[in-house]
């Protein structure tokens, strides 16, 4: 990939866009859009809180969003009710707005549709190893269950954006619905575990200091790697 074709923005929910919402401050999610730069075409991943300043930032840079990546369906990252506290914008406002597809994981599709009410049609289901082009930017879809069963990550060059499999700082929560432990840690060291130390990971939130790290240094840093074994992951996360 010829990366001065990439576009590429981290966008920090509460501080670049969102800004006046304090329940978006709170949860601090990322959300990323990524395109190509000469074609003008770009995707979002994981459009919440507020539709209409994600697609005003991608318009500024002159950018046309032709699809909505979801790594799971929580309703911080996709929208919908958010544990009763609040009913957070998604891809349902998202379609709306732009006629573009909901790229998911296959076993995620229906959590989707259940937490925001958008159809089979406004959906393109996704199995691990598929690739998106947009523009002539690819984008690997990785398979990524155990935060929830449809979990899914997305590389890009030297880029992974993890959403809630892997923080700089530990990993996602396994005691929701859908939820499995064994499966996070096959995530982690298995499924990712292809990925070169020099390979920069993106988060679904800011739980640390920084906005990004090396895999490398998330493996030196990150508790979740110094488990070397299931059986003793599964007594600490059980």
């Amino acid at each position: 990939m010829d990366e001065k074709r990439l576009y590429f923005k981290q966008l920090l929910a509460g501080r670049d866009f969102a800004a006046s919402n304090p329940i978006a401050g709170q949860m601090v999610n990322f959300v990323y859009l990524i395109g190509d730069r000469v074609t003008r075409e770009c995707v979002v991943v994981d459009p919440a809180w507020s539709v209409d300043d994600l697609l005003d930032i991608a318009a500024r840079d002159d950018m046309k969003l032709t699809g909505a990546l979801a790594t799971h369906y929580h309703p911080d990252h996709i929208g919908g009710d958010l544990l009763g506290m609040a009913t957070v914008e998604g891809v349902r406002e998202l379609l709306e707005r732009q006629g573009v597809k909901v790229h998911c994981q296959a076993l995620e599709a229906v959590w989707v549709k259940r937490m925001t009410g958008v159809s089979d049609s406004d959906l393109a289901v996704h199995e691990s190893g598929d690739e998106l082009q947009v523009g002539r930017v690819p984008i690997r879809f990785i398979h990524t269950p155990g935060h929830t069963p449809g979990s899914q990550c997305f590389l890009l060059e030297n880029r992974l954006i993890s959403g809630d499999t892997l923080f700089l700082d530990g990993c996602g929560r396994t005691d929701l619905p859908g939820g499995d432990s064994e499966e996070i840690y096959r995530s982690l060291h298995e499924r990712l575990a292809h990925l070169p130390d020099d390979t920069l990971l993106f988060p679904g939130h800011r739980y640390s200091g920084e906005d990004s790290a090396s895999m490398g240094e998330t493996r030196k840093t990150n508790y979740v790697y110094r488990v070397q074994s299931l059986e003793d992951w599964l007594r600490l996360v059980p």
